[in-house]
């Protein structure tokens, strides 16, 4: 004859682990639900690549400079896009002689190889989103603009780094010109909110 023994059911061993009977409980499961949840969510969101995004006049040309001029490794789309975790361009507060000539250019992105605009490794855990939807700049030349000052300044350092012809406009906001193999200019600009 066996008789099973349990610690929690004998008195004595009870009053050991008390916390048992609440932590097994159906709140006390969900509580530890919950929590597993939001450490699951902080950590995938903490090892997710930061992205920039910059807003070109033409994908194609940006296509051309990124990854042939300035040598970007085309990166795949991060998983917390998949999601929809990105950041929002912010267009309601963009100035107009941001946005293309049509009013829907800004929310405007063309789809290649399955993901909306183009995507690039800028570092280690950095990536470049590029999406159209800028306005052609002065002189019809290309206009890259973005929010994020320390994308503009990776990229000059990597404009630097290839001996690209350039131009440094404006210091704050930064704005600077490169001239392209084909002798296009391509005005990069930082947008301040």
């Amino acid at each position: 004859m066996t008789v099973a023994f349990s610690a929690l059911s004998h008195p004595s061993m009870a009053a050991f682990f008390p916390a048992f009977d609440s932590l097994f409980s159906t709140q006390g499961i969900m509580v530890m639900l919950l929590c597993a949840y939001g450490v699951a969510m902080w950590m995938f969101l903490t090892t997710a690549p930061k992205v920039h995004t910059i807003m070109v006049s033409d994908l194609e040309v940006a296509r051309g400079f990124y990854e042939g001029i300035l040598q970007l490794p085309v990166a795949d789309v991060p998983l917390h896009y998949y999601y929809n975790y990105e950041q929002t361009l912010g267009a309601a507060s963009l100035d107009p002689m941001y946005m293309g000539a049509s009013p829907m250019a800004m929310g405007r992105t063309e789809t290649l190889g399955g993901a909306d605009g183009l995507w690039y490794q800028l570092k280690k855990n950095t990536q470049l989103h590029v999406v159209s939807g800028a306005s052609l700049g002065k002189k019809n030349r290309q206009r890259h603009v973005c929010f994020d000052k320390d994308c503009l300044e990776a990229l000059l350092l990597r404009v630097q780094a290839r001996r690209l012809k350039y131009k440094i406009r404006q210091e704050k906001p930064l704005n600077f010109l490169v001239k392209d193999w084909d002798e296009r200019v391509i005005e990069l600009a930082e947008v301040i909110n």
